[in-house]
């Protein structure tokens, strides 16, 4: 036994190796694209320490000072607004590199500004520049990477962020110890970095495979998968892509079936009994059966729709969001992995799904050759693999086929790699139903193995739906959850829906139901975001530091006042990063959710902590010290939080022929929302006084935290496509069950 034990562990630590390799690729490739955030960072950091030069040299009066702070604001709100439509229409990357450009020519202009005019059109170009890093970076990573580390790569771009203005404050820093500092050098640097983040985009970074398939650039798009997989055999999630243009929405329904091992009893089963043969490699023959069940339910019945087994009692019987039910009973029932081991129960359903060694639980294998899947639809019909070209009805120039997954044409034949992240499969069956009638083509089936419900149980028995009992002994065989749709492969609707891509997206497709749902959420909490008050302490965090004397006690190292808030803002950026960092290793282990929701509570407590330390004669020091640790505390437990994990989820939950046009108008509410309190915040902080603004912002967190716990799903390590079709299917409340396919 312990000799397995070893084996089974070196094998996991060479597969990790293995799969490290093969992601380095994408890593590099997100890496590089956050050079946009990084370089609005710097932005940001410069401007606020420029500004005390610039009033002195141009004298300048209250209005003209907030301008040129806000015009980036006000030009990044209107750029915002036609951002995501043109990169439908053109892509991604053309607009990461019109960013670059952007940031390059600002930081030119600045170096010569002469008078404040041309101060004001070095920030308008600024604005352009930083609308599109904030807006385009996010959506980019997320349809680059893979479903299992999406989260992790897109928190790079807040390190990014805070890792520019903590570089900046350096610069600045050291700039301010000298006689007489240059601000148009502050502001006017950035053309340096600004080079390099041009030359990445125009020759290292790749169309988002995404977009290229949304337009029927299919050969593309393959090569960019190969390119950032690290395998030959992308076929899967290129059939993924592909799938992902035509959500199934209210045609959906959410199927149980058991993964066992293919008897005779299954397979020779008579021909009205239907199920999913799964095909090992190198022509094994069935090696697995995916079958409908009945009886005691598995995780959708069970966790999903609660003892009513309702959708639409979900939504009624409280306040918490059904698709916030929905994605976290399949996260509840998914075993995590911990530290470099993984239970023999997931090694047993890595040899299900993805046959070969591999890194993670249903992870990507150097030796998937399958499973392919066939349908057993009628008695004199052999069983054969789906990917079969007689099979499906297509051309000869089908685009995914045996050897080489992608030839020419608009076609898309059914893969044979069937993994596509996060423990799902997208597999294929007849669309003769069980409730009678023909149907065209193919139904995509996204399956999902139940592991976690077997941990409880090791011997359980279902009944199929063509009545045969499947006992589930010792780890063998497992439920699954299903998502179950038409597919577009292998009929004319495929051709079709590339077309319609091709012609840019349509405004009308956002008032489908699904697509509200995550509207609601997307634009709920970059508004809320706002209202934590982060904008708040990043402009006058100097200024409640000074009042708590801060200022004095740094003063007595000889510094002046302007090199004394730089080296707050040093020590606060700094303490960041490892906040970041956290963020980035949990944020696909814990979730973006749990995250959240952990963290609003500390923005809560500092700011609390700041205003009742107002009611108590305290010594100067200690009140310095007090302020200092809130202060820092907060601005980095928000970066980690609040701060990135909005524009994470933003760019996950929109459907890819309108994500463009989604990403727009939550990033327009963000802009706008950061100019309205921007605004405001000196009329508030008379009016209210800096407590009462405090007290303000303590009521924006509790009403963040509740609008997370109520609203906003757990999306991590799901496919995009997963996750679209999870809101399209949840957003007609009040669904009766049946017509989810869910059984009991």
């Amino acid at each position: 036994m312990p000799t397995v034990f070893i084996r089974n562990k070196l094998s996991n630590v060479q597969g990790d190796l293995r799969e490290n390799k093969k992601m380095m690729e994408v890593v590099i490739v997100a890496i590089a694209a956050t050079l946009g955030n990084l370089l609005m960072g710097w932005d940001s950091s410069t401007i606020a320490a420029g500004m005390t030069y610039i009033k002195k040299e141009f004298v300048l009066d209250a209005t003209l000072e907030g301008l040129i702070v806000s015009m980036s604001f006000i030009i990044g709100t209107v750029v915002t607004i036609f951002s995501g439509t043109v990169c439908d229409l053109v892509g991604r990357r053309p607009m990461l590199i019109t960013s670059s450009i952007m940031f390059f020519l600002s930081g030119l202009v600045m170096l010569w500004a002469p008078n404040v005019v041309i101060v004001l059109l070095a920030r308008i170009i600024d604005g352009v520049a930083i609308a599109l890093a904030v807006t385009l970076t996010p959506l980019y990573i997320s349809e680059v990477a893979p479903a299992d580390i999406r989260g992790q790569l897109n928190t790079l771009t807040q390190f990014a962020c805070s890792g520019g203005m903590f570089l900046a404050y350096i610069l600045v820093f050291s700039m301010s110890l000298s006689d007489s500092p240059s601000w148009r050098l502050m502001l006017g640097v950035i053309f340096i970095p600004a080079v390099a983040y041009f030359l990445l985009a125009v020759f290292y970074l790749p169309e988002s495979p995404r977009w290229l398939v949304s337009k029927g650039r299919l050969l593309e798009a393959e090569r960019v998968l190969k390119r950032l997989r690290g395998i030959e055999d992308v076929s899967g999630e290129l059939a993924l892509l592909a799938e992902g243009l035509s959500p199934g929405g209210e045609a959906t329904s959410i199927e149980e079936y058991v993964v066992a091992p293919a008897s005779e009893l299954l397979v020779n089963q008579e021909a009205e009994k239907d199920y999913i043969k799964l095909y090992g490699p190198n022509d094994e023959g069935v090696t697995m059966v995916a079958q409908p069940v009945n009886g005691q339910g598995s995780m959708i019945s069970r966790s999903m729709l609660s003892q009513q087994g309702s959708f639409g009692t979900l939504t009624g019987g409280g306040l918490k969001d059904p698709i916030v039910t929905l994605f976290g009973s399949l996260h509840e029932n998914t075993l995590p992995e911990s530290g470099g081991s993984r239970s023999m129960l997931l090694h047993n359903a890595n040899s299900i799904f993805s046959i070969g060694e591999t890194s993670s639980p249903f992870g990507t294998s150097d030796n998937l050759h399958a499973p392919l899947m066939s349908f057993q639809g009628g008695a004199g019909e052999k069983d054969r693999a789906y990917g079969s070209k007689d099979i499906l009805g297509m051309r000869s120039n089908s685009s995914l086929r045996s050897n080489s997954s992608l030839v020419h044409g608009n076609a898309v034949d059914a893969p044979k790699n069937t993994n596509i992240g996060g423990g799902w499969q997208l597999v294929y069956k007849s669309a003769d139903g069980a409730g009678g009638g023909k149907r065209e083509g193919l139904q995509r089936v996204y399956l999902h193995a139940d592991t976690a419900a077997l941990s409880h149980s090791q011997h359980v028995s279902f009944v199929s739906t063509s009545g045969y009992d499947i006992p589930i002994d010792g780890g063998e065989a497992y439920q699954a959850a299903a998502l179950v749709s038409q597919s577009v492969l292998g009929t004319h609707d495929m051709l079709h829906l590339t077309e319609v891509a091709a012609k840019g997206p349509k405004w009308r497709a956002l008032l489908e139901p699904g697509v509200k749902r995550a509207l609601i959420v997307g634009v709920g909490l970059q508004i809320l975001q706002q209202a934590a008050g982060i904008n708040g302490f990043l402009y006058y965090a100097p200024q409640i530091l000074e009042k708590a004397g801060v200022g004095d006690l740094l003063s007595n190292l000889g510094l002046s006042s302007a090199s004394a808030s730089f080296l707050v803002n040093i020590i606060t950026t700094f303490c960041m990063l490892p906040c970041i960092a956290i963020a980035i290793r949990l944020m696909d282990i814990s979730g973006r959710r749990s995250i959240m929701l952990y963290t609003v509570p500390i923005l809560i407590v500092c700011l609390l902590i700041l205003v009742i330390k107002q009611f108590f004669q305290i010594n100067s020091v200690v009140d310095a010290a007090i302020t200092a640790i809130s202060v820092v505390v907060y601005e980095s437990v928000f970066c980690m939080g609040f701060g990135v994990i909005p524009n994470i989820i933003c760019a996950e939950i929109f459907p890819t022929s309108v994500r463009g046009i989604c990403i727009s108008l939550t990033s327009l509410t963000y802009w706008g929302c950061t100019l309205i309190v921007t605004l405001i915040f000196p009329y508030l902080l008379q009016l209210l006084g800096l407590t009462g603004v405090f007290g303000l912002f303590v009521v924006g967190c509790i009403i963040s935290w509740i609008f997370v716990y109520l609203k906003v799903p757990e999306t991590k390590g799901m496919p995009l496509e997963v996750i679209i079709e999870f809101f399209a299917i949840g957003a007609k409340p009040g669904t009766d069950p049946a017509a989810l396919g869910i059984k009991g």
